[in-house]
């Protein structure tokens, strides 16, 4: 099968690779990671204004109409360029709403989280890495619901945030709801927000098409994390590549030393194959219905898991400075260690890939 992208998506992807160029360059990617709260309204209000919060939106309700396959285009280029900001949650409470909300919540939000005025977050772990629908545990009853979700991507700018409970359900909350409170977390990469949340009798508005939609959302996290992940690998490469152009050893460039040829090559050819993991994975969403969840759970366990790897031979490669807080190849690696643990570890999802083929 020929597989390649369209000319609109080559002009997606480019698009956004100059707007982070333009919007982050290295010392405010620096600032923003110091910082560690995850957000820039200023970078959010740009991002709007390139479209990014509402590729996946209907058109007619104020987005682009765009696929899965567009969406983790773009997730490429944020994890290429380390671009902070709460785009994983507000993807995925977009999609739940567009494949399961009501014609009344999806009037309500949708065109706003379309433009960016509104932000979307998630809330799916809980505690004991229980990341799955089938173990969700947070019940509603009479329209309220009481107890936690973990390491949930939602922060002090989230408006509206869906949540995973009892029985594969969706559930809506708005910032203000009663009896939520949100304890922030500083995690490793702080270039996403993250949180530990508390509900207490919380008014809680299921979403209307319940049969599915949990399933869509997980599928839809796997292959945004995969693509995160997979833009950050080839950032890694092409920085080790052009330090050790310039780091010299014995007056000669470390890249022309043998062993170092064999690590970047090694590191190329583990990077390459996942492109087609990640798009196949992201087609199969919408078009391939039967065949998406072995495709996610796939991309998200070989992809995440050895990006991870590319991470440590860049820190490697770079020598000593690798390991310090100046250097920003800790920016990379760091967003790859937290795409191959949320949502659950690849160990996790080959044991689901086994679950789904009867193995």
């Amino acid at each position: 099968m020929h597989f390649g992208l369209t000319e609109e998506q080559n002009m997606l992807q480019e698009t956004l690779r100059r707007f982070a160029a333009e919007e982050l360059p290295p010392q405010r990617r620096r600032d923003h990671f110091d910082e560690g709260s995850g957000f820039d309204a200023e970078l959010w209000r740009r991002a709007a204004e390139v479209g990014l919060p509402g590729l996946i939106v209907p058109e007619d309700l104020g987005g682009s109409g765009l696929e899965m396959l567009d969406l983790a285009l773009a997730f490429e280029i944020l994890g290429e360029a380390a671009i902070p900001g709460p785009f994983l949650g507000h993807a995925l409470a977009t999609l739940a709403l567009v494949r399961g909300g009501s014609d009344e919540q999806k009037s309500k939000w949708l065109p706003r989280l379309a433009t960016g005025e509104a932000i979307g977050g998630c809330a799916l772990g809980e505690e004991h890495d229980l990341w799955e629908p089938e173990d969700w545990s947070l019940a509603r009853k009479d329209g309220r619901a009481s107890g936690s979700k973990r390491f949930a991507e939602v922060g002090p700018h989230t408006d509206v945030l869906i949540v995973g409970l009892a029985g594969g359900e969706l559930g809506l909350v708005e910032k203000d709801a009663a009896g939520l409170s949100i304890e922030a977390l500083d995690g490793m990469d702080r270039s996403r927000a993250l949180a530990h949340l508390q509900f207490e009798n919380t008014p809680i508005d299921i979403l209307a098409a319940g049969d599915g939609v949990a399933g869509d959302v997980m599928d839809a996290a796997r292959i945004l994390l995969a693509a995160d992940a997979f833009g950050a690998a080839w950032k890694l490469i092409r920085t080790t590549v052009e330090y050790a152009q310039t780091r010299e050893q014995f007056s000669t460039p470390i890249a022309q030393f043998q062993a170092v040829k064999h690590q970047l090559a090694n590191m190329a050819m583990e990077a390459e194959p996942m492109r087609g993991l990640v798009w196949v994975a992201a087609y199969a969403f919408d078009h391939r219905r039967d065949e998406v969840a072995r495709e996610a759970a796939i991309a998200k366990a070989h992809i995440t898991d050895r990006v991870v790897q590319i991470g440590r031979d860049a820190v490697s490669l770079h020598g000593g400075i690798g390991f310090t807080w100046e250097c920003d190849v800790h920016f990379w690696l760091k967003r790859a260690l937290h795409d191959r643990t949320w949502l659950g570890s690849p160990a996790a999802h080959r044991e689901r890939l086994a679950t789904l083929e009867k193995w």
